[in-house]
């Protein structure tokens, strides 16, 4: 044990990201209770190789139901940006892969009122 001489938060003080809540998105798929995510259905190979401009525009994920099962390029209102490979949206969230160069397709649940603009590659 280690001497925390900020120790307002007790002995369950977690930083950020350690197995603490992420809010800009999570493993879990949709809401609690929802059940597992969705099988076979993850891309068989890697995105475009290329990172598009980011629009002009913000479009927000209204529309984004017609990205299903393609390649989307995501922006974040954070400023983040990556692959996206939307396998379900809800009125709250957009669940499906992320590409990671480093690990893969990994299976991602974001929602929707942190995404700033989007882009589908057919």
């Amino acid at each position: 044990m280690y001497f925390n001489p900020n120790n307002q938060f007790g002995d369950n003080f977690r930083r950020p990201g350690w197995n603490g809540t992420d809010y800009f998105e999570s493993s879990q798929f949709g809401p609690p209770n929802f059940g597992p995510p969705p099988a076979g259905q993850m891309p068989i190979g890697s995105p475009p190789g290329f990172s598009p401009p980011i629009p002009a525009w913000r479009v927000g994920s209204s529309g984004i139901r017609s990205c299903l099962f393609t390649f989307t390029y995501i922006w974040m209102n954070s400023g983040r940006s990556f692959w996206f490979f939307p396998t379900a949206v809800g009125r709250e969230f957009v669940a499906g892969f992320r590409w990671s160069r480093r690990y893969g397709w990994q299976f991602r649940t974001i929602i929707r009122n942190n995404i700033r603009s989007f882009e589908c590659f057919r």
